[in-house]
């Protein structure tokens, strides 16, 4: 049976109507409005810290220039326990649409899941991109009997064991990297852990510990350059434009002790799609272009040049390559 031409065109019509048709402008409509852009509400940035250091204020200086670029409301919510346990658990478990991220550091995302049965890997997120890099350094108090790495190491070369050392914990990647110094270089020093960067501060200018081997946050770029702390070595793979005194793992002769600074990760969940990640990268490399979010984080935090998604997921696996062994 034929349908008459009137009748076809009649149909139709109603049929690109209840499809909702084109707006004109490139855009699908869906029940008469249009498809949405992300974000299409406020996001959440979870920090898996406490308020207050610098995870707390990478985060929330990234999240305030977001929230100016995209046009939405970041809430930044603060969920510390667990060594990234609690807030980790809840990004994973959060909708894959771009309104839920998180701080992610390889703590959290590999020493963690290799240490504690927490239910999932580092694979159950999305990588997004690199906020701020935050190195470590051995470092001891202004009076101590170390007066360079060279002195250090031979007093632990030549009596195992007696040479303490602060980290902030026993599986932060401060501790495991003492432990590959012991197992893969023959250099024993007793490990003593304590929570976060306050309390080996108040230790080490007390005398309790010989030295400590501790995140170069902005406290301790400021006891450096008081003469309260003195660095003896950085945790970089190259020695550091604002240490240039300093020699790096690497330059003595420890191979490989590259690991114990701190990489500061955006992320979402797993599944996050591919048009959001570009949307998210390519927004939070704006802000890290943008001096005021350079001088609030830190200049010497900022990576030189950007570092995406690609470049995040590289750290993170390269982690999980190297302490995988040890802890799994």
């Amino acid at each position: 049976m034929r349908i008459s031409s009137g009748i076809a065109g009649v149909a139709l019509v109603g049929l690109l109507a209840a499809c909702g048709g084109d707006d004109g402008g490139g855009t699908t409509a869906t029940g008469g409005g249009e498809a949405a852009a992300y974000p299409t509400e406020s996001i959440r940035m979870l920090v898996p810290y406490g308020a207050g250091g610098p995870t707390d204020l990478t985060t929330r200086t990234v999240g305030a220039c977001i929230e100016d670029e995209l046009g939405q409301t970041v809430v930044v919510e603060n969920l510390p326990g667990g060594s990234g346990a609690l807030a980790t658990t809840e990004l994973v478990g959060a909708e894959p649409d771009g309104h839920t991220l998180s701080l992610v550091t390889a703590g959290t995302m590999v020493l963690t899941p290799l240490a504690n049965e927490v239910g999932y890997t580092k694979d159950d997120i999305t990588p997004v991109g690199v906020m701020a890099e935050v190195p470590s350094v051995l470092a001891v108090g202004e009076n101590s009997p170390y007066s360079s790495a060279e002195d250090f190491f031979a007093a632990a070369e030549a009596q195992p064991g007696t040479v303490n050392v602060g980290v902030p914990g026993a599986s932060t990647p401060q501790a495991i990297e003492l432990q590959r110094l012991a197992e893969e270089h023959g250099v024993e020093v007793t490990v003593i852990p304590f929570d976060g960067n306050a309390e080996m501060t108040t230790a080490l200018l007390g005398g309790n510990v010989d030295a400590v081997l501790i995140n170069a946050s902005t406290d301790v770029v400021q006891n450096i350059e008081s003469g309260a702390f003195v660095p003896l070595v950085a945790s970089s793979e190259e020695r550091l434009s604002w240490l240039p005194d300093t020699p790096t793992f690497t330059e003595l002769g420890y191979e490989g002790l590259t690991l114990s600074g701190s990489t500061f990760g955006l992320a979402g969940p797993a599944g996050l799609p591919d048009d959001v990640v570009a949307t998210l990268e390519d927004t939070l490399r704006t802000c890290l272009e943008q001096p005021e979010v350079r001088e609030r984080i830190g200049e010497q935090y900022v990576p030189e040049e950007f570092a995406g998604a690609d470049e995040l997921a590289e750290v993170l696996d390269r982690t999980q390559e190297v302490y995988e062994p040890i802890l799994g």
